[in-house]
């Protein structure tokens, strides 16, 4: 996969993370921690890279 692809999957993979994090953050009655958001959000961004990855 050439680097211009990878930069635009991570950027892809960041920004949906970020909307999905910020979604999940406010659909609780109670507030996700900040160490559970960052989990999730490295764990949506990984599978969002490798998802790309698989497509080329």
């Amino acid at each position: 996969m050439c680097m211009q692809c990878v930069t635009g999957a991570a950027i892809a993979a960041t920004a949906s993370a970020t909307g999905l994090r910020a979604w999940l953050g406010t659909r609780r009655k109670r507030p996700l921690s900040p160490r559970l958001l960052k989990l999730i959000t490295a764990m949506i961004v990984t599978a969002g890279v490798i998802a790309a990855g698989l497509q080329v």
